[in-house]
């Protein structure tokens, strides 16, 4: 893909990305089914690694807050519905994680990129998380995410939208 064919970042304002994808066992999880919420959407590189999982478990945690403020938690990777499954078991997540293994969605948002490490360059997911109001805008975004106390961040910004 050139530079030219390159999506533009979304930016905060634009309208978020619509999605459909499979989740743990079996269940559908779209953007369309929480219309009128505000939602937390994070996107992680993958189920059972030591920064996703702290982020995956800071999330959960926070359930309860995150509902009390009127806003919904989805986690996307490219990690299949039968990975999340096992992940959520593991951890006891009560938390929707959305299988994108075709990386439409993730391309979609802008956080499939080229990453590297030890000299090496692949592509994968960037840790980014939108805040997404109730009227289907994107209000936050946080790019290239340190997991220590981002959920609790991302928890002030949504009860301040």
């Amino acid at each position: 893909m050139t530079d030219d064919a390159k999506v533009p970042l979304l930016q905060e304002g634009d309208l978020a990305p619509q999605f459909d994808l499979p989740g743990a066992g079996g269940a559908r999880i779209a953007l369309a089914f929480f219309k009128g919420k505000k939602v937390a959407l994070y996107f992680y590189p993958k189920d059972d690694t030591p920064g996703c999982t702290a982020e995956a478990i800071a999330f959960n945690g926070l359930r309860d807050k995150f509902t009390h403020a009127g806003t919904a938690i989805v986690g996307i990777s490219p990690d299949s519905p039968a990975s999340h499954h096992k992940f959520c078991d593991k951890y006891a997540l009560a938390l929707p994680l959305a299988a994108d293994e075709r990386k439409d969605t993730l391309q979609a948002y802008g956080v499939w990129a080229e990453k590297s490490m030890y000299g090496r360059t692949y592509m994968g997911v960037e840790r980014t998380t939108f805040l997404i109001g109730k009227d289907g805008r994107i209000a936050r975004i946080w790019r290239k995410v340190k997991v220590p106390g981002h959920a609790e961040e991302v928890l002030a910004a949504a009860k301040a939208l």
